[in-house]
């Protein structure tokens, strides 16, 4: 039986944290929540909902992930797979049965739920976002020809090929930095298409000018680093 992990990164996410447990499909093993030093009741009703509460101090999306690492490898059954998805309800936490099939199937490493136009709402990205995601994989596919289309939040990538990729990132550049590792290290990935719908509550990172500058420059300067060590 494949033992899957969840991990939740979330700032201030009261609101919406409980719809997103509820819907994880019971595939899973553990929820963990990583509440990154939130002010608002998103550890009680994350545990209320049964998931495990962590709390990070450092605030900063990377931080939380590896907060949620570190704990996972304190464990003595380690999991197969980890999966990644936001606090804030976007995406369809019911789909995680699907971004893990691959891995399960055909034995991919990585795999990233693309929020393709056709499934998603309107307004549920913003138009930096957008562009963002557009010059980040296009960048991408120059220097490395990758084939990705998203830096989606949503994804699922085997436990020991986390690992593997040391993750280092402790802020917004997370998700492009283990894009960028596993394409160095030569993984398999794919993505699948994902339904995603606006965000319950203000983007802290989309909602806020310096949130997107800081966002994007953290993303460009992943890209440019790799591109360098080609």
């Amino acid at each position: 039986m494949t033992k899957i992990k969840v991990i939740i990164p979330a700032y201030n996410e009261a609101d919406s944290i409980t719809h997103v447990i509820n819907d994880i499909p019971a595939i899973v093993d553990e929820i963990i929540v990583v509440s990154n030093n939130s002010t608002d009741n998103t550890d009680i009703n994350a545990k209320n909902a049964g998931a495990t509460v962590l709390v990070e101090t450092k605030k900063g999306y990377g931080y939380a992930c590896l907060k949620g690492m570190q704990y996972v490898a304190n464990q003595v059954n380690k999991p197969d797979i980890i999966t990644f998805i936001d606090g804030d309800y976007s995406d369809y936490p019911e789909e995680l049965s699907k971004i893990v099939t691959p891995i399960i199937e055909d034995n991919i490493d990585l795999v990233i739920g693309a929020r393709v136009k056709e499934l998603r709402e309107e307004g549920a990205m913003t138009i930096p976002q957008i562009f963002g995601n557009w010059l980040a994989t296009t960048l991408m596919r120059f220097f490395f020809r990758a084939k990705f289309t998203d830096l989606g939040p949503f994804r699922a990538i085997k436990y020991d090929k986390l690992l593997a990729l040391n993750m280092e990132d402790k802020t917004y550049g997370w998700t492009v930095e283990m894009q960028l590792k596993a394409l160095k290290q030569n993984y398999t990935y794919t993505e699948v298409p994902v339904n995603y719908r606006n965000r319950i509550g203000v983007s802290k990172v989309s909602g806020t000018i310096k949130g997107a500058i800081f966002a994007g420059a953290k993303i460009l300067g992943w890209i440019f680093k790799y591109s360098v060590k080609k």
